[in-house]
C-alpha cells in the first residue's frame, strides 16, 4: 500500500510557471533576478494558501542557480527558515543576525525565509531593524505574512512589498480539473465550481477539500454529493426560495427552511446565502454585470429567467431584510423565529392585500337619504318642493367630502363646498417637521369646529375630579410606552383657571412644546370624561421650578439629607458612596 501524499504537498509548485493566479508577480520576480535588479529585503502579504511561503522558496532556489549546476538542486542548504509564530523572541533574532555575517559556502547568496513575521515581539522587530536596512552583501531576506498591518512602519519602509491576490475561481477550477484528470478522476464542472467557491481564494484550501470529497465520492464527483459533503445549500434550494417569496407563499416558505433545519444546515448560513442569492439576481438583470456572477455556467440561465420576475425595487429591500436578520443572527435569543420573521417579511413585499379606501366613507354617500328637519330628500331628485335647487349629491364622490347640514339648507354655501374640497386637496403631508405641527394644528382645529357645529355638553366639573382623569391618562401613556410624555404631565398639577381653562406650569420651553405638540388626545380624554367639550390648555413656563427641580443624584442626596440629617451619618458608618 503507497503512502497517501496530500495534494497541497505533492502538487506544490516547483517553478515560477506553476503557481496559479499570481502571474504580475512570477513575472515581476523572474525578471529582476535576470536583469540582477532585487531588493535585498522583500515582504509577501496575502491572505492563507495564496503561495507566499510556495514563492518564497523558489525564489530562494532561483537566485543561486546556474546553468552549469543540476536544475534538481533546491541549494536548501542556503536557505534558511523562520518560524516568526513560534521564534519570536529577541533572542532568536539574535542568533538570526549573528549567522547572517558567515557567507555561503556553495552558491551567491544565503536566503532567510521568515514565514508569518508580523508574530514577532516588538523588541525582536527593532533587534532586527539594523540588519534589514544593510544586510550583508550576500543575504536576501523574504518575509511572509497574512496581516501586514501588524508589522510596525518601520519594517515596511525597508522592504520590497508583494501584494499576493485571492485566487479567482476561474483559475482555481482549472488546476483542479487538471488535478482530477491526472488522478483520473470524473469531476462535474459544478462540482469543482462548489469546491473553488468553497476554498474562498486558497488554493491550499481547495486542495484539501479535493482531497476530502474524493474520500467520499470516488472516483466520480457529482454536485449533489459535494453539496451534501461540504454542508454547502445547492442554488436550487434558493432558486426555489425566492419562487415562494415572489408568490407569496409563506406557509410553503416556512415548510422549505424547516427541511433546511433538518438537514443540519445553520439558519445563518440559510439567510446569508439568500442575500446573496438576491445580489446575484441584481446582477443576472443586466448584461454588463453578467460577469460579475460566480455561479456555473449552465445555471446562469435560471439566473436570468428569474430575475426578469422581480423589480430593482423588490431586490433592494430582500437584500435589505436578509442582510439585517445576518446581522441579528448571533444577537438573537430566538434565532429560528429571527429567520422566520424575516422570511415572512421578504414574502410580504409584494403582497397587495386589501387596500382601505382613503375616505371618510366605504359607501358612497349618494345611496342614503339628506333628512332636513322632519323632511327626507333623495339623492336623486335635483329640486324641493319650493324649487330650491339642491346639489345631485351630498359627496363628491370623487374625494368622498361629506356636505352638513348647513351646507344643503342654501345654495349661497356653494363657496364653502369648494373650500372644504380645497382643504381636503391641501391637507398637510407627515413628511416633515413643519407639516407634522401643521397637521396637529389642523386636528385641533377640526376639534374646534366639531364643538361649534354640535351642540355638546359644558358641564362643570371639580379640582378633584380633574385630577382623577388627569391621572388616569397619564397610566394610559404609560401601558402604552409613552413614558416621556407621561414624566413631563407629572411636574405640575393641573389647576382649574376658570371653568373653561386648565393651567399648567413647566419649567422649561422643551416641556410646553412637547405637551403642545400631544395636546390633541388629551383634550379629547379630558373633555369626554369632564363632559365638558369647551375645555383648553393654558401652559406657561416658570423658571423658578427649574431650579426646585431635581436632575443629579448629589441635589436629591443633598434634599434628602436636609430632611433627614441621620442620613448623612448612615452614609459615614457604612462608607456608602453615591
Amino acid at each position: 500500500m503507497d503512502k497517501f501524499v496530500v495534494s497541497a504537498l505533492k502538487y506544490r509548485p516547483q517553478s515560477f510557471k506553476d503557481v496559479v493566479g499570481q502571474s504580475i508577480i512570477t513575472t515581476t520576480l523572474e525578471k529582476a533576478i535576470t536583469d540582477n535588479h532585487l531588493a535585498k529585503a522583500l515582504l509577501f502579504t496575502g491572505p492563507r494558501g495564496v503561495g507566499k511561503t510556495t514563492c518564497a522558496r523558489i525564489l530562494a532556489k532561483m537566485i543561486n542557480a546556474k546553468e552549469d549546476i543540476d536544475t534538481n538542486e533546491d541549494f536548501s542548504f542556503n536557505i534558511f527558515e523562520l518560524d516568526a509564530a513560534s521564534n519570536n523572541s529577541i533572542d532568536d533574532i539574535r542568533n538570526l543576525t549573528d549567522k547572517v555575517r558567515i557567507p555561503p559556502q556553495v552558491g551567491k547568496y544565503k536566503v532567510y525565509i521568515i514565514d508569518e513575521v508580523h508574530m514577532l515581539s516588538t523588541s525582536a522587530f527593532n533587534a532586527f531593524l539594523k540588519t534589514l536596512e544593510e544586510p550583508p552583501k550576500h543575504c536576501i531576506f523574504i518575509l511572509a505574512t497574512t496581516e501586514k498591518h501588524k508589522i510596525i512602519p518601520t519594517i515596511l519602509s525597508r522592504c520590497q512589498i508583494f501584494d499576493f491576490k485571492r485566487i479567482t475561481i476561474s483559475d482555481t477550477k482549472n488546476y483542479l480539473k487538471l488535478i482530477a484528470k491526472e488522478q483520473g478522476i470524473k469531476a462535474d464542472e459544478d462540482a469543482l465550481h462548489i469546491i473553488a467557491q468553497k476554498s474562498d481564494g486558497a488554493m491550499r484550501d481547495a486542495l484539501s477539500i479535493f482531497d476530502r470529497v474524493v474520500s467520499f465520492c470516488g472516483k466520480h464527483l457529482t454536485r449533489k454529493a459535494v453539496s451534501e459533503n461540504l454542508n454547502v445549500l445547492d442554488y436550487d434550494i434558493y432558486l426555489e426560495a425566492t419562487d415562494l417569496i415572489l408568490k407569496n407563499n409563506i406557509p410553503s416558505l416556512l415548510n422549505l427552511f424547516n427541511d433546511i433545519l433538518i438537514k443540519g444546515f445553520e439558519g445563518q448560513h440559510f439567510i446569508s446565502g439568500l442575500a446573496s442569492h438576491f445580489r446575484d439576481l441584481f446582477v443576472a438583470k443586466t448584461p454588463e454585470t453578467l460577469e460579475l456572477l460566480e455561479i456555473p455556467p449552465n445555471i446562469i440561465e435560471n439566473y436570468k429567467i428569474q430575475s426578469k420576475l422581480t423589480s430593482p425595487a423588490f431586490l433592494t429591500k430582500a437584500i435589505y431584510f436578509a442582510n439585517d436578520c445576518d446581522l441579528k443572527y448571533r444577537q438573537s435569543r430566538n434565532q429560528r423565529l429571527l429567520v422566520e420573521i424575516s422570511l415572512m417579511k421578504l414574502a410580504s413585499i409584494n403582497f397587495d392585500g386589501e387596500k382601505k379606501k382613503n375616505s371618510e366613507f366605504i359607501i358612497p354617500g349618494k345611496y342614503f337619504p339628506k333628512t332636513i328637519g322632519s323632511k327626507i330628500i333623495s339623492n336623486t331628485n335635483k329640486t324641493d318642493s319650493k324649487n330650491n335647487e339642491l346639489p345631485s349629491k351630498d359627496v363628491d364622490e370623487k374625494q368622498q367630502i361629506p356636505i352638513t347640514e348647513a351646507d344643503l339648507v342654501s345654495p349661497s354655501k356653494k363657496s364653502h363646498i369648494s373650500t372644504k374640497i380645497s382643504n381636503k386637496h391641501h391637507q398637510p403631508s407627515g413628511l416633515s417637521l413643519k407639516s407634522i405641527s401643521q397637521k396637529k394644528a389642523h386636528q385641533i382645529k377640526q376639534m374646534d369646529v366639531t364643538i361649534k357645529q354640535e351642540d355638546l355638553p359644558k358641564e362643570h366639573f371639580t379640582q378633584n375630579q380633574l385630577l382623577k382623569y388627569w391621572n388616569q391618562y397619564v397610566e394610559i401613556l404609560e401601558e402604552k410606552g409613552k413614558y416621556n410624555l407621561a414624566a413631563i404631565l407629572k411636574i405640575d398639577t393641573p389647576t382649574i383657571k376658570d371653568i373653561h381653562f386648565i393651567s399648567l406650569e413647566f419649567p422649561n420651553s422643551t416641556n410646553k412644546i412637547e405637551v403642545e405638540n400631544q395636546q390633541t388626545d388629551l383634550l379629547k380624554f379630558l373633555r369626554k370624561s369632564l363632559k365638558n367639550y369647551d375645555i383648553k390648555l393654558d401652559i406657561s413656563i416658570n423658571e423658578k421650578m427649574e431650579k426646585d427641580f431635581l436632575y443629579t443624584a448629589e441635589e436629591k442626596y443633598a434634599k434628602l439629607k436636609k430632611k433627614n440629617p441621620s442620613v448623612e451619618i448612615l452614609k459615614k458608618t457604612f462608607n456608602l458612596d453615591l
